[in-house]
């Protein structure tokens, strides 16, 4: 409190001096980001900022090990970063996602907390950059172009991670409503035509199969996320980046986070080149397409219920109308709709600025991890609110199947080796003009004995005791 009443310190850069909060952790070079960039309103994704914390702690530990400077210095570095991965000083992390400079921004808001953060724990005041400087200790041996693609892929490993636990929740609840509907027969459409009998369980087990491709493609994009150019610094030559320092530092980043990562043998290559990043949203753009198609088709089963297919019901979670009563909308695979569509627009804008890039550098680096780790976050929340609100308390209207089944010219395509396809089209039409099952046309026209029709239309159950048709 004492601190916030203070007026506030100068600070310098190489544009000159600038009043900073006397309370703020960040410094100039943060606030001269504020005043740039009042762009969207959001700032940075959090993933981002832990993982690029996790990187500076990672390098004040290579330090320690290499004593390039006091380890009180690096001893407080670590100390500050393991409080802000604990959740401190949230609300110092000020630059908008969108910004230009290819991070440089970000890199430097989390180098100045860190800085000041250390200075208080060494029992200094904040903006007394000569115990401990945001470059010089903090930002020693890197640089933005080595630390936020290193730190991208580390939050996209993560939340790659968690979205595949949950495409695999969901793949098994698919599974299990394949095998509870396994006896339930419906009519399949192409087309939005009555086209042939199926079980419904095989509709979801189809569902269950795009999940299944959708999971595996993501687990296998990891690898390539695994390599980073940590140590490569500005353009991926490892100026100023000893070789020792390279190795420790990606040694520590391993321990720290649990994940296998690599440094590339080839630095300025992910330096420059963000295809890897593009291919991760790609793969996501592909599961969106997926869940579009699946999230689409239990609306439109489920649609009605009276005035439409009818043939399935989507749990009710809330109430559908302010005027309409009793109306129970399918919210959920609504949502899931939506988020579909936000991961095909993020593609477009990763795709452009993942093309977007120059010579050594991308600078719309700031876009592409704002794309790509929204993308990845609202897909693994709808995709988990998706299976637990909507497919696992899916219900079957049996008795609508299989009226659709019994009252369709659909059943005429089972008659085409006995009759032919020609007079099988004639069945399929009078049984449509007349409002007829096929099973009636059929024993009308005494086309074929009733014994063969019950032992052909059979499969198809239209022939059991007590089922409209017979």
């Amino acid at each position: 409190m004492e601190q916030s009443r203070k007026s506030p310190r100068i600070e310098r850069d190489a544009l000159g001096a600038r009043e900073v909060p006397a309370a703020a952790y960040y410094g100039i070079h943060t606030a001269r980001a504020m005043d740039n960039f009042p762009v969207s309103g959001r700032t940075v994704n959090p993933h981002l900022l832990h993982s690029m914390i996790t990187v500076k702690k990672a390098a004040a530990l290579a330090h320690l090990k290499l004593n390039t400077y006091p380890a009180a210095i690096a001893l407080a570095i670590v100390q500050a970063c393991d409080e802000l991965l604990a959740g401190a000083y949230k609300e110092q992390f000020t630059v908008d996602a969108l910004q230009g400079g290819a991070g440089t921004s970000t890199n430097m808001n989390v180098n100045e907390v860190i800085a000041n953060r250390a200075i208080e724990l060494l029992g200094g005041e904040r903006g007394d950059y000569s115990r401990v400087h945001p470059l010089d200790h903090v930002n020693c041996c890197q640089s933005t172009n080595d630390v936020y693609p290193s730190a991208l892929r580390m939050a996209a490993i993560g939340l790659v991670r968690r979205l595949s636990q949950a495409f695999a929740s969901l793949q098994e609840a698919l599974q299990e409503k394949e095998q509870a509907f396994a006896d339930v027969l419906k009519l399949g459409r192409t087309e939005l035509m009555d086209a042939l009998p199926m079980m419904a369980g095989q509709g979801f087990g189809a569902y269950a199969k795009a999940i299944a491709r959708d999971r595996w493609r993501l687990y296998k994009a990891e690898e390539r996320l695994r390599e980073i150019n940590i140590g490569g610094t500005a353009i991926g030559t490892g100026l100023n980046a000893p070789v020792k320092y390279t190795f420790y530092i990606t040694d520590i980043l391993q321990d720290l986070t649990g994940y296998g990562l690599a440094r590339s043998e080839y630095p300025m290559d992910l330096t420059q080149n963000m295809d890897v990043l593009a291919e991760v949203s790609g793969l996501l753009k592909a599961a969106a397409i997926n869940l579009m198609k699946i999230s689409g088709d239990l609306r439109l089963l489920a649609s009605g219920p009276a005035g439409g297919f009818g043939e399935l019901e989507l749990p009710a979670v809330q109430a559908g109308s302010s005027i309409m009563p009793g109306k129970v909308n399918p919210v959920m695979a609504e949502m899931t709709g939506i988020v579909a569509m936000r991961v095909i627009a993020n593609d477009t804008a990763v795709t452009m600025a993942a093309a977007g890039g120059e010579l050594e550098l991308n600078a719309f680096m700031p876009l592409i991890a704002d794309a790509l780790l929204e993308s990845l976050e609202i897909m693994a929340n709808a995709v988990r609110l998706f299976e637990e609100r909507c497919v696992r308390g899916i219900r079957m209207n049996e008795a609508r199947c299989r009226e659709t089944v019994v009252h369709s010219s659909a059943l005429a395509a089972a008659l085409i080796s006995h009759i032919g396809y020609e007079k099988s089209t004639e069945v399929a039409r009078q049984a449509r003009q007349e409002g007829k099952s096929v099973r009636q046309v059929l024993m009308e026209a005494r086309l074929l004995p009733e014994a063969d029709i019950d032992q052909i239309l059979n499969p198809y159950q239209v022939t059991k005791p007590g089922v409209p048709g017979k």
